[in-house]
């Protein structure tokens, strides 16, 4: 396998009972990028995530590290930032803290001298002595992000890692993914905020019914699924547009204010974006233009509910 890789989980699949969870899912995560790992609810994204952690097993398939199998002794250069927090709420934060660092391997100088730093970048050094019952949701997940990336892992990952935060806070978060990209760590992060998804990842897998059914780079994602829309402002037109489009320009909408006139318009294949221009020139004052690019979600709302009429086929093919 490639060394451009950090992690990779090849054909893996796990069932429960009568319930397949992971139906040979693959997935490549390249080194030192930012993965986001999406789907629908109940799609096997958690499932995944425990198996990478070596939390559960696959029933088939193999997981890579570093091109190597997965082993317990890689657990150490994994952090995990689980959707359900877990801190012991009766423990002061502080307290707490050291003890979940010393279990990632710091020595107890080390943990207090790191947590002070954290604790103190996100202004909560204030409850340090404090219970954890008295924070708030969002102060106990800054608890629990900091002594998730204190060991400095290789692979960081993060499930659902901005629920709880305010807008102001959500950023924060963003910008120390950001941060640790940028030193070299690799990051796994699930989300429904398809916005953070577009923000801040590299590359993206798409979950649904079990299976895979989307995996590539953000950048050529949203090229395949382009569907050469282009809305444009025009001036000095008074007239209907319509009649003077060529062929191969469906127009899509158009609505006039003052004396703007506004339109959508579909290219076919044949149809370059120049040639638009030269249609539209003889007749208009073209004022602005730019192309209508899918958002990801968009993608991902298009790519499950195409999976769904499918899977919806196939039953109806087996009855």
């Amino acid at each position: 396998m490639s060394d451009k890789y950090l992690f990779q989980a090849i054909d893996v699949s796990k069932r429960f009972a009568n319930h397949t969870a992971l139906n040979k899912v693959s997935i490549s995560v390249p080194d030192n990028s930012i993965y986001g790992l999406l789907g629908p609810n109940g799609a096997g994204k958690t499932t995944l995530i425990r198996i990478i952690n070596m939390i559960t097993g696959p029933d088939e398939g193999k997981l890579l590290f570093h091109g190597e199998p997965l082993r317990s002794q890689h657990i150490s250069n994994i952090g995990y930032l689980p959707e359900e927090r877990g801190l012991y709420k009766k423990m002061k934060v502080g307290e707490q803290a050291i003890y979940l660092a010393r279990l990632k391997g710091l020595s107890r100088s080390e943990a207090l001298s790191q947590l002070k730093f954290w604790f103190e970048k996100f202004d909560i050094i204030e409850w340090w002595h404090r219970k954890v019952e008295e924070l708030s949701k969002g102060m106990q997940q800054k608890v629990q992000f900091i002594v998730t990336i204190l060991h400095k892992p290789q692979l960081l990952i993060f499930d659902e890692p901005f629920s709880g935060f305010d807008p102001i806070n959500v950023n924060i978060i963003k910008e120390e993914i950001l941060n640790l990209k940028s030193q070299g760590t690799t990051l796994i992060f699930s989300t429904h905020n398809m916005a953070s998804v577009e923000e801040l990842c590299d590359h993206i897998a798409l979950i649904n019914r079990s299976e895979k059914v989307l995996e590539g780079s953000v950048k050529d994602i949203k090229n395949k699924f382009r569907s050469n829309t282009f809305e444009l402002l025009l001036a000095n037109c008074q007239q209907d547009i319509k009649p003077y489009l060529s062929t191969g320009i469906d127009l899509i909408a158009q609505t006039r204010e003052d004396e703007l006139l506004s339109i959508k318009v579909k290219l076919h294949d044949t149809i370059s974006s120049n040639m638009l221009l030269q249609t539209l020139m003889p007749v208009a004052e073209i004022q602005s233009m730019h192309e209508i690019t899918p958002t990801m979600n968009d993608i991902f709302i298009q790519t499950v509910e195409a999976n769904e009429l499918i899977n919806g086929s196939n039953r109806n093919d087996l009855e």
